[in-house]
């Protein structure tokens, strides 16, 4: 699913590429009264939307059939392995978030979103052709375009907002342990003291570290599987200049060992990203317990 270009020719590499990084879009057109413009408004990437929310399902249907399915004698395979990163996490935890009330709740939030965004993570390993070959030829009969990404983690819009809702967590659990007054004199009397003279200074600095943590919070797991993502489709390149030559050959063989090995490195990738995710989310989330 090259973009269109004239003649019988493919796309020149710039184009595939370009043409891998479009979102599949909906578009809205509100016409103003005087019906004078058209303002376009590109509301929701819908393949990053379906693909986080099949994925988001698929792993609390793998934590959910884990913990329906566990016995008391000795594990499974899968019952174990669900069993040691439950404990992993619960450890994490315990180590940052004192408070064991919270945990009850924080542990199953930060085991859910390392599982949901390993699962993202992991569509880069799937072939980048595959699914938007399939999309090639079922979106447009439909009415849709043809364009389609699928790895939901290379969209900014999706790591912001999963870092956006661990900000709201951090807000709520400011509140629930400080109360509402609590927390608003800590907006104005840290971090470099108590008095009047300090508190727009302190309430800056606040909502600065509040932005840079949310910000860097999303914008690091997003760079990382953005430039994943770019690496597998310069690997597809190679593959798409084999021909019956020596350099034809030599490129068919290149992509395979380049994209074997890049694929195995890649595992590390999007395990570590999902790990420091999460990780964050619990200090993040640790933080807000803590008092100034």
């Amino acid at each position: 699913m090259a973009a269109e270009n004239a003649g019988t020719q493919g796309p020149s590499a710039g184009e595939y590429i370009q043409h891998h990084l479009q979102h599949l879009q909906m578009d809205f057109n509100f016409q103003n009264v005087k019906q004078t413009s058209v303002v376009d408004f590109s509301l929701f990437n819908l393949d990053s939307l379906f693909f986080s929310v099949v994925l988001g399902a698929l792993g609390c249907f793998l934590l959910w059939s884990a913990a329906r399915k566990a016995t008391s004698g000795v594990p499974g395979r899968f019952q174990a392995a669900v069993e040691i990163l439950s404990e992993m996490v619960e450890n994490q935890a315990r180590g940052v978030i004192h408070n064991a009330q919270s945990r009850k709740l924080i542990s199953p939030l930060a085991l859910t979103v390392f599982v949901w965004i390993f699962l993202m993570n992991a569509m880069d390993m799937l072939p980048v052709d595959l699914i938007p070959h399939i999309w090639h030829t079922a979106g447009p009969a439909m009415g849709f375009k043809d364009y389609m990404r699928v790895v939901p983690s290379a969209d900014l819009s999706t790591t912001l907002g999963l870092s956006i809702s661990v900000l709201l967590i951090c807000l709520f659990y400011n509140i629930k342990i400080k109360g509402l007054g609590g927390w608003a004199h800590e907006l104005v009397a840290a971090p470099f003291g108590n008095h009047w003279v300090l508190y727009p200074i302190n309430f800056l600095m606040q909502m600065i570290e509040y932005l840079a943590k949310t910000v860097s919070h999303g914008m690091r797991l997003f760079g990382n599987m953005f430039a994943g993502e770019l690496v597998f489709m310069l690997i597809a390149l190679m593959g798409g200049g084999w021909a019956l030559s020596a350099t034809g050959v030599g490129l068919a063989i290149g992509h395979v060992i380049a994209g074997s090995v890049w694929t195995i490195f890649h595992i590390l990738v999007i395990t570590l990203q999902a790990f420091i995710f999460m990780m964050l989310t619990l200090i993040y989330t640790g933080q807000a317990h803590d008092a100034h």
